[in-house]
């Protein structure tokens, strides 16, 4: 998948950039497996602003991913790859030997026609297929991988990103995920073979704000620019520092350098080294 540029009919044109979806084989998503999406804007079961800069955005569907890719031992064909809007990432289509339909995160250089499948045991190693880490050779890189055994896909699902597999031993695999942190993750744990799809993802230049708009994205104001009574940052003539020893949050607190991680987690000694 490349990038596409406009031609520069005006300033905002010049500098947007958008995905080339020419590699896309279908256009609708399959209704079986699609719900609605409700818009919160942010916004808890109070009706309380709880995370600000949200609202509004094109209507869409919620395309029903299968992280988990318990089917195993059936071999599913891929019928088509699609775009999803709630993701960076393309999803596949597979229609398995049993006449169930699934959706699953779209690898690199996965196509239509490609035969996938999911197995306990060990494969063959090719990109699509899923397997325990136990099973995958030391040095390739997986996607979807799962934290804890059957309990579904949680690290390495955006686009364009791998976690490399670097050493197997006493029941667990040590990873390199794309944060730059080397953690352990048990070896009965499944993970898919490959990157996941889409690289250029990183590489779009949204150009103005209304596409961030029809995101659900609204604008978000530099303390700076606000007055003293809304922001610790707020007041002064012209340019002026924020005049602290720190940033500080529209709350007074720390902005920069927290350490957000719960302290004394149960997984603390799995994580080797600690993201960049």
């Amino acid at each position: 998948m490349s990038i596409r540029i406009y031609r520069p009919t005006s300033p905002a044109r010049r500098q947007t950039s958008v995905l080339d979806f020419s590699g896309l084989t279908k256009k609708r998503p399959e209704k079986s497996l699609i719900s609605t999406k409700k818009i919160q804007a942010g916004r808890n079961v109070s009706g309380k602003i709880t995370v600000r800069h949200q609202g509004g955005g094109v209507k869409t569907f919620i395309r029903l991913v299968d992280f988990k890719q318990d089917k195993f031992n059936i071999v599913g064909r891929v019928a088509a790859i699609e775009y999803d809007p709630n993701r960076s990432a393309f999803i596949a289509l597979v229609n398995y030997a049993d006449g169930e339909k699934r959706y699953h995160l779209a690898p690199q250089d996965l196509k239509v026609g490609d035969k996938i499948v999911s197995s306990l045991q060990p494969l063959e190693i090719k990109v699509g297929n899923r397997t325990v880490l136990k099973n995958i050779p030391v040095g390739l890189f997986v996607h979807n991988i799962e934290l804890e055994p059957r309990k579904g896909g949680k690290l390495v699902r955006s686009a364009g990103l791998g976690a490399q597999l670097q050493a197997l031993e006493n029941g667990f695999v040590t990873l390199k995920i794309p944060s730059g942190e080397i953690r352990m993750v048990s070896e009965n744990c499944l993970a898919t073979i490959g990157m996941v799809s889409n690289s250029d993802w990183q590489n779009i230049r949204w150009g103005k704000a209304g596409r961030l708009r029809r995101k659900g994205i609204r604008p978000s104001v530099r303390g700076k620019a606000m007055n003293p009574v809304d922001h610790p940052h707020g007041g002064g003539e012209g340019v002026n520092p924020i005049g602290l020893k720190y940033p500080k949050t529209l709350w007074g607190k720390h902005a920069l350098g927290v350490k957000t991680r719960k302290q004394n987690k149960k997984s603390d000694k799995l994580i080797i080294r600690r993201k960049k």
